[in-house]
């Protein structure tokens, strides 16, 4: 199913922006900064603001350049991007940081990296796998996060909480695989809000507890009737109408929606109003 529907991710998510013409250290670092830029941040936008550093920095897209910009300069190369002025702040930092503890290199273990500031654990367990080649944990975003909740794998609050409950049963070798996986599932199918349970195989082959698909429900109505205004002859002031022992109606037209998780707690009218035909 993800074959069939290709996802940004597939084409511009964190692990396909290093530029394959840079040194492999080059490389290593463009990954990193494309992962602190997807925070908050879809992969479209991530994608072009990594393409405008890598054609436009001068000198080249990689530490050295970053460390000789000043932040206003950063900044406007990564102003499309979520909290870029955050991030201008965390991305100068840790070029400094690697400069000056890492010969200029990206750390290669889980700890060095989450000392970096802005980098928390899921974009170091990415970064691990797509920089290093190392499958040491499972990123966890709000994708695998949700989709893996509506499944009933497990319940749980936190990011933290679904990679551990997830390792501890999943080959290791499917680990750098399920990241990909379902957030390219979660971008087109299992949406976060407004999930398209039927276009969806999960759901057809009842894979999905939390699959919410069209079904037709009988719903009865009781005879009606109409006074017509006006009538002279008595018996015809009232006439039946709408009579129907049984009458077909879409599911989706009723407005049973169940929350998503990430809608859960948020007060009302936080959803988007359904659109009735």
């Amino acid at each position: 199913m993800r074959n069939e529907n290709v996802a940004p991710v597939d084409t511009m998510g964190c692990e396909s922006l290093a530029d394959r013409t840079a040194t492999p250290r080059d490389q290593r670092f463009q990954t990193l900064v494309a992962l602190m830029l997807s925070s908050q941040t879809k992969d479209t936008v991530t994608s072009v603001a990594i393409k405008g550093m890598q054609d436009n920095m001068p000198g080249g897209f990689n530490l050295e350049s970053v460390l000789a910009l000043d932040p206003p300069a950063l900044n406007a190369f990564i102003s499309k991007v979520g909290f870029h002025n955050l991030k201008t702040k965390y991305i100068k930092q840790s070029a400094e940081i690697l400069r000056d503890k890492w010969n200029s290199d990206i750390p290669d273990t889980i700890q060095g990296l989450t000392s970096l500031p802005g980098v928390g654990p899921k974009m170091a367990y990415l970064c691990m796998s797509a920089a290093w080649g190392k499958d040491e944990g499972i990123g966890v975003d709000v994708h695998v996060h949700r989709i893996t909740n509506l499944w009933g794998w497990h319940k749980t609050k936190q990011p933290e909480e679904t990679r551990a409950a997830l390792q501890s049963w999943l080959p290791q070798d499917r680990w750098h695989d399920i990241n990909n996986l379902l957030v390219g599932f979660g971008q087109t199918i299992c949406l976060p809000v407004g999930r398209k349970c039927g276009d969806c195989k999960l759901a057809d082959r009842n894979l999905c507890p939390s699959a919410v698909v069209a079904k037709t429900v009988k719903v009865k109505r009781e005879a009606a009737s109409l006074k017509v205004e006006g009538a002279e002859d008595e018996s015809l002031m009232y006439r039946r109408i709408g009579v129907a022992d049984k009458l077909e109606v879409k599911i989706e037209d009723v407005d049973t929606a169940v929350p998503d998780i990430e809608d859960l707690g948020r007060g009302p009218g936080k959803r988007p109003s359904r659109t009735r035909k």
